[in-house]
């Protein structure tokens, strides 16, 4: 009877100190078994909550200061053009439509994964589409319609964009698709401009995401730009390429991944509307002038801004394996393939 009732009066006393830790801030962790009774949560689950605070076992507790109000994911789809400016196959050598799809598809489920940690955050998202199969389009609808996720798609009018110049620097004529990249890249950018009030995250239908992917993101930003007190651009992919040219990285930890400065990426990244309005001039550039590379106007910003990726990767770049770019390392292609067939 008496280990009984001081078993009882341990437990209480217990208790009562987790419930004031938990009352003025503190955090307690088991390290017996990497227990947080204030969370009442493992070390190895998600401790940090957006907007709020980032809890990581090994740094603490960053209070987050930019926090992160709404996203628009600006999907740019074509399901009727493989490669713009190559005759190659993807890896897995499917139709382009299923890219699409899985594209599409693993951000819903990325999403849908951590709709309870996202719920503080206004989301929605957009798909530009040039000359995808009537077909296709519904499919694309029909997925959305279900997610329950609020989304609007855009028709693209080639016809109006006749300020992109069909002449390159080299006196040649571009090619009618990437005339319609420079448009869908154009409309990207001023719906985003007219529509979005923080983030945006501009996405082309070629890049497959990790299940964690777009929490992932948010959460870094929130930390990431809380430290260095700016905004900030990421890439969600981990290009191999850029391994290669042996350039210095400021590495960050985010939530469950490893960040890098990179000084490139592609047409895939994720910003604020702020840095869309102070570069805009540089951005729009992209669709009214054919460079190379591409992206060179995004490049320079990388030069004044920052731009991190993950390691590894948050999200798959479906190209040829034989590509320039190369496939993200440390990743199992196939299986994130499979997760997301639509």
């Amino acid at each position: 009877m008496k280990k009984i009732k001081s078993t009882y009066k341990t437990n209480f006393f217990k208790k009562v100190f987790i419930k004031l830790c938990r009352m003025i801030g503190f955090e307690l962790i088991d390290q017996s078994n990497l227990y947080l009774p204030t969370l009442e949560k493992s070390a190895n689950e998600n401790l940090s909550n957006l907007g709020k605070n980032n809890i990581s076992l090994s740094l603490g507790e960053t209070k987050i200061k930019r926090i992160v109000k709404s996203l628009d994911i600006i999907i740019k789809t074509c399901t009727s053009v493989n490669l713009v400016t190559q005759n190659k196959k993807r890896i897995f050598e499917k139709n382009k439509s299923e890219y699409t799809f899985r594209t599409i598809n693993s951000i819903i489920n990325s999403l849908k994964k951590n709709s309870e940690e996202l719920k503080t955050i206004k989301i929605k998202i957009f798909i530009i589409d040039y000359n995808s199969k009537e077909n296709d389009l519904r499919m694309i609808s029909n997925k959305l319609d279900n997610s329950k996720i609020e989304y609007e798609i855009v028709n693209l009018d080639l016809e109006k964009f006749n300020e992109i110049k069909t002449i390159n620097k080299n006196n040649s004529s571009i090619e009618k698709n990437m005339k319609a990249t420079m448009a869908s890249i154009n409309s990207s950018f001023n719906l985003a401009k007219e529509k979005s009030d923080d983030l945006v995250y501009f996405v082309e239908d070629d890049y497959i995401h990790k299940s964690d992917s777009i929490f992932e993101m948010i959460s870094a930003y929130e930390k990431i730009s809380t430290e260095i007190e700016k905004d900030l651009f990421i890439c969600p992919t981990d290009y191999p390429y850029l391994y290669k040219k042996l350039e210095n990285s400021k590495i960050f930890i985010g939530n469950k991944y490893h960040w890098r400065t990179v000084n490139e990426s592609l047409l895939t990244f994720l910003t604020s509307k702020s840095l869309l309005i102070k570069y805009w001039n540089e951005l729009i550039l992209m669709s009214k002038n054919e460079h190379s590379p591409f992206e060179t106007p995004l490049h320079n910003i990388f030069k004044k801004e920052i731009c991190i990726s993950p390691i590894p990767s948050l999200a798959m770049h479906c190209t040829n394996v034989n590509s320039v770019f190369g496939l993200s390392p440390n990743i199992n292609w196939k299986k994130l393939w499979d997760e997301n067939k639509l």
